[in-house]
């Protein structure tokens, strides 16, 4: 029997202290930690060589779509391995492909091979692991714990998964003062603890029956997610949320010139959103949510949507830094509650192919809201830009409660049937 199955029979809401005794979600947990706080490590020790070696914001730039297109083009097919091989195993394998890179890296570094050219293959080779990664780890969490247990559950993931993000860039940062190899080195002894725990993480897998991979069977999880419209709604939600109320990309330009603050600002601007969202996971985990999430969820998104608005008529730092602040807590009760309805509402069957098309629309999201930001504010400046951004995000969760009201009426996580 399960860790899950063991405690899918208890009586009443499941305290913190009974999450921590399943000890194979737990494993999963420190796997995650430190696998992203390696990747974390990786970005910035990847993106500031890229720059050393060539001097060119261009380039950067590739970096992070040359990690972003294999999760695009490979979406179908990981959802798919993901709902038929041990998910474990799966995640195992691209956090040991992540651990290689790490290695080779530390080679051609030392080696004083390292290329403009290598860094961006191996930014292919990270994001086609990561492209596996996502939808066997969203999909493990759910078979890990019982129902009961889930929202408690992916409010601690995310609480660990805000700590990684941002300590990992920092940490990578302090290490870089040592070199290139050193940050390297540490990622691959991070990797490896990864891997020595999600290779301790067992639970019942039973593999589907064998039928031949067709266009139908890819395309399952897409039509999985159009027929369910709670999916629908709280996937689609994301999606517009983020794509208009990102701001991120623009901070650079408000920190030097509309709050005048330069890079120390820039540093605590960055960081406001994910502190916001690690003290909100730490209260979700503490208290989760169990009536009216449907409206908490529209709700959540239209705060964030104003904070995001007076985030973006502010000429105050530390007014900027409480909006923005806001927007990541509120952006972490969206998370929480998205994809615990996304899980709860999947067959076992189904969840890596609706996680790997979740995986895109998030991925789509950010990087698209990038976009949208630059090309706004090319038109309307930087705060014209923002506010737009924050007015939209508003009125999608006015629109999402008309046009989804299942998903707006949803009270309990769990269907009651």
């Amino acid at each position: 029997m399960t860790n899950a199955a063991a405690g899918a029979g208890a009586a009443g809401a499941p305290r913190f202290s009974e999450l921590l005794q399943q000890r194979a979600f737990i494993r999963f947990w420190f796997t995650r930690l430190s696998a992203t706080t390696g990747n974390q490590m990786l970005m910035v020790a990847v993106g500031w060589q890229m720059y050393e070696l060539t001097g060119q914001a261009w380039d950067l730039g590739l970096v992070g779509l040359y990690q972003f297109l294999p999760a695009l083009l490979l979406t179908l097919v990981a959802g798919h391995v993901a709902d038929r091989v041990h998910r474990a195993r799966i995640v195992a394998a691209c956090v040991l492909a992540q651990g290689l890179v790490a290695a080779v890296l530390v080679v051609a570094t030392l080696g004083g091979w390292v290329s403009r050219d290598w860094l961006l293959w191996l930014s292919v080779v990270l994001g086609t692991a990561r492209a596996f990664q996502m939808p066997a780890q969203q999909a493990l969490t759910p078979v890990l714990v019982p129902p009961a247990m889930l929202p408690r559950a992916m409010a601690f993931s995310s609480a660990g998964m805000q700590a990684a993000i941002i300590g990992g860039p920092a940490l990578g940062g302090v290490i870089f003062v040592a070199g290139a190899t050193a940050v390297y080195l540490c990622c691959a002894a991070l990797f490896a603890l990864g891997i020595v725990q999600i290779l301790r993480v067992h639970y019942e897998h039973d593999p589907p029956p064998q039928e031949p991979v067709s266009l139908g069977t890819l395309m399952a999880g897409v039509r999985f997610i159009w027929e369910r419209k709670v999916v629908l709604g709280a996937v689609s939600l994301d999606l517009f949320a983020v794509l208009l109320g990102g701001a991120v990309a623009l901070l650079p330009i408000y920190a030097k010139d509309v709050l005048h603050v330069g890079p120390w600002g820039l540093g605590l601007l960055r960081a406001a959103p994910a502190a916001g969202a690690l003290l909100m996971s730490v209260l979700l985990t503490r208290w989760p949510m169990d009536r009216h999430v449907g409206r908490k969820l529209l709700l959540a998104v239209a705060v964030f949507g104003l904070a995001t608005l007076v985030f973006g008529v502010s000429t105050s730092l530390w007014l900027s830094l409480a909006a923005l602040a806001v927007s990541g807590a509120a952006d972490m009760v969206s998370v929480v509650v998205r994809q615990t309805l996304v899980q709860l509402e999947t067959p076992d069957a189904m969840r890596g192919r609706v996680s790997a098309v979740n995986s895109v629309f998030i991925g789509a999201s950010n990087q698209l809201g990038e976009f949208e930001s630059g090309a706004t504010a090319a038109l309307l400046g930087p705060v014209g830009s923002v506010v737009l951004g924050g007015v939209g995000t508003v009125l999608v969760a006015a629109l999402w409660f008309k046009g989804f009201p299942q998903l707006a009426q949803r009270d309990h996580m769990q269907a009651r049937r």
